[in-house]
């Protein structure tokens, strides 16, 4: 108890500590993010994007897609480009083509070599130097510059428009044609993209050859390249990773392990009475299932327009689903069952463990799932008109799809979750009070299963954090709040703890050793993973120190994956422990898995792309969407199908139980999954960072190489693992059908049985 009581110490200095680091952090990006100025001029006075123009443009962007169409900095889908970098080689391009033209009367690529240095040198100056003059609040650039912004914002203007020219070009980028309808929303649209490849190749004020985004994205054209300290913090990182990695090895192999206990004879579990409001979370479970098929039918959609643009094989789709609400879905979807599938297992075990029914569980639980039902069709109802009608900037901030990864529906939308998730917590707390208050060897576990709620409920207010008009950079850091912190952070927390509980309540293993463990658990994971939200904001506008940070403490997120291995080892032998545990058999077998697609998904794929020079090169590339997959559906996913089936097994008749139809779910999912990843997302990834290191990440986003016939080789080499994954998805929802008909004949059988009475 002694031991246990010094771990929850340690555990609340660090995330005191941790998140204290990180909230100066969050300051010191606010203080040094690129400077919005209130006008871009040229030297001769005349103005190129007005007061507010950068900011309108913002909005302007995020309401016809945002994140879902292409990236800035990096940050968004992967088949239109990188506006920020795309930009930058427009804009370098059409400069060095006008002073070609004008001082030497012939095009650039027809100089001698010696022309073209002077010229490529001349331009390196030219665009790294910071003229925003901070007295005034305005950028000024020369007069031919001024000539190049104006002939880049045409192209942007045309191409969210519907310049016939363009169309062509909108077919590769999944665009579809007047993205923008507002006229001044469209004239301010290239002032914000201006501005986003300005902070990315503007040497920051005293600095010299480093700009906002420490140089991201590579171009060299203007000798955007990687930063010393990306490569020093990157060789430093991989030092601690390993050196932490021998140093848990050693300390797991000189540590006693202590045996699991004897299981029982009997399932403890098997006469345990389902209360009302436990039997109230069974619909949760099916509209999990149902929310699976939606996100993989997306899925399928999203991919294919990768090679159709604007069709799914020859069908003008696009006109009533475009990419950016199909790719919205797909994103939005994935957290949204995930987080579905574990609320309701902590309703259901709740009172499970405490013994106690509170008064209106029930009520609350229906409410509270009709409530999250509403929210979910209101929000992909109104993204979608929002994207279709194009009905403004107002309408897809607080109604319509915000434009941002992994959460993108309206600020209203977000409250009401945000609500509904305190009611959750609200009903956990209720129904865990008791088992909360009596001293027994598991109470540890249950306080870590609260917190973790407590957190994920209170958390989702980071969601609330931006406005309207705030800063990118601000964005960018609180986004990663919710992203990184609220489901990959106490989302897990509170899924480890629910696992050990269930565990412990089985009898597989002891409760004092689960105790310490989730704690220790819970140390490991959050001193790295806390600060290790920094990884993602290197190059968003941010100091330089925050690639020190993400990248150490990022580093130390993959030490406990490294290990993860053992535990599923354990898991395994677990399942052999006694006859009746085979009853569990699926549930046990996905957090197997799980610890697999950590191992491989989080650590592996993870730490690929997580060191600073590594980032430099694939950031916005497909490696990312490889590790994104592996992750979110490998770790998070089948964490979420494991505990709905636990869940699900004390909600049915086992009569109706199918380990035929969860057989091939299960390896139809994981496999399916592995050949996607491996056979198509991972090579596509590699091969375009060979782009990005070779050539530029705008060359590496262009259609030359998205529309290669590599590339769509690549995406073609997706279907046979989508396919194996979707029959997975299949035979998932063939075991769901078979509950709901096995409790429709119940009821019709004792209905018959009563009359005959």
């Amino acid at each position: 108890m002694h031991a246990t009581r010094k771990l929850w110490t340690w555990l609340g200095l660090i995330c005191a500590l941790s998140f204290a680091v990180l909230g100066w952090v969050g300051a010191e990006i606010y203080l040094a993010a690129p400077p919005i100025p209130k006008q871009i001029i040229s030297a001769d006075g005349t103005q190129l994007f007005g007061e507010g123009e950068v900011d309108r443009g913002q909005q302007a962007w995020l309401s016809a897609g945002g994140q879902q169409l292409g990236t800035v900095w990096g940050h968004g889908s992967y088949v239109a480009p990188d506006w920020s970098a795309d930009w930058l080689h427009r804009e370098a391009t059409a400069l060095r083509e006008l002073w070609a033209q004008r001082d030497f009367t012939a095009h650039f690529e027809d100089l001698s070599k010696s022309n073209q240095a002077y010229l490529n040198a001349k331009l390196k100056e030219e665009m790294r130097r910071n003229t925003y003059d901070k007295a005034r609040d305005v950028i000024v650039v020369s007069a031919d510059r001024a000539a190049a912004i104006r002939a880049v914002a045409k192209h942007y203007t045309g191409l969210f428009g519907d310049e016939a020219s363009l169309d062509a070009l909108r077919v590769q980028y999944a665009m579809n044609p007047n993205s923008i309808t507002n006229p001044d929303d469209l004239k301010a649209l290239p002032a914000f993209v201006f501005w986003s490849a300005w902070a990315a190749a503007t040497d920051r004020p005293g600095q010299q050859d480093l700009s906002y985004t420490s140089n991201w994205p590579h171009e060299p054209l203007i000798d955007n390249r990687p930063s010393t300290g990306a490569g020093i913090w990157s060789i430093a990182s991989v030092i601690l990773m390993i050196g932490a990695i021998a140093a848990m090895v050693m300390v797991h192999s000189a540590a006693k392990e202590e045996e699991d206990p004897a299981p029982p004879k009997a399932d403890p579990l098997l006469n345990l009475k389902a209360t009302p409001s436990m039997l109230a979370t069974k619909k949760y479970f099916f509209v999990v299932i149902g929310l699976i098929l939606a996100q993989v039918g997306m899925g399928v959609i999203t991919a294919h327009y990768a090679v159709e643009g604007r069709s799914f094989f020859g069908f003008p789709l696009a006109d009533i689903l475009p990419f950016v609400v199909s790719r919205t879905i797909h994103t939005q979807f994935a957290v949204l069952w995930i987080a579905t599938a574990w609320l309701a297992t902590g309703l259901y075990i709740a009172p499970a463990i405490s013994g106690h029914e509170p008064k209106f569980q029930k009520l609350g639980v229906n409410l509270l799932f009709y409530a999250l039902l509403f929210i979910v069709v209101g929000s992909t109802a109104t993204g979608w008109l929002g994207s279709i009608q194009h009905k403004g900037t107002d309408f897809s901030f607080w109604l319509g799809n915000q434009g941002l990864e992994f959460t993108s529906m309206g600020r209203i939308w977000q409250i009401l979750l945000f609500v509904g998730l305190l009611i959750w917590v609200t009903l956990l707390g209720r129904a865990l009070w008791p088992a909360l208050k009596k001293p027994s060897e598991s109470r540890g576990l249950i306080v870590m299963v609260f917190l973790s709620a407590m957190c994920i409920g209170g958390f989702y207010a980071t969601s609330l954090t931006w406005g309207q008009h705030s800063h990118y950079s601000m964005i960018e850091y609180w986004r990663w709040w919710l992203v990184h912190l609220w489901v990959e952070g106490f989302f897990e927390v509170f899924a480890t703890a629910v696992i050990a509980l269930l565990f412990t309540r089985l009898g597989l293993i002891r409760a004092a050793t689960a105790n310490s463990a989730i704690v220790l658990e819970t140390i490991v994971f959050l001193f790295g993973g806390i600060l290790g939200t920094l990884h993602h904001l290197y190059f968003t506008g941010t100091p330089t120190f925050v690639i020190a940070i993400g990248a150490m403490f990022s580093a130390l997120e993959v030490v406990p994956l490294s290990m993860i291995g053992i535990e599923a080892w354990r898991n395994y032998q677990r399942s052999k422990a006694a006859p009746w545990v085979q009853t569990y058999k699926w549930s046990i077998l996905c957090f197997i898995a799980v610890g697999f697609w950590n191992t491989v998904g989080a650590g592996l794929l993870g730490f690929s792309i997580n060191t600073p020079i590594a980032l430099y090169y694939m950031q916005g590339l497909n490696m990312t969407a490889a590790h994104g997959h592996a992750a979110l559906f490998g770790v998070y996913g089948m964490l979420g199908i494991g505990l709905l089936l636990f869940c699900l097994r004390g909600l049915s008749s086992r009569l109706a139980w199918s380990d035929a139809l969860l057989r091939p779910m299960f390896w139809c999912l994981n496999i399916g999954l592995a050949m996607m990843v491996f056979i198509s997302l991972v090579p596509a990834g590699i091969y375009q960072a060979w782009a990005s290191i070779s050539t530029g990440m705008w060359f590496a986003r262009s259609p030359d190489i998205i529309h290669s016939k590599v590339m769509e080789t690549l995406v073609w080499m997706r279907v046979p693992g989508d396919v194996v994954f979707a029959v997975g998805t299949l035979f998932l929802a063939l075991f769901a059908w078979r509950l709901l008909v096995a409790k429709r004949e119940a009821v019709a059988s004792s209905d018959k049985q009563a009359k005959r009475a």
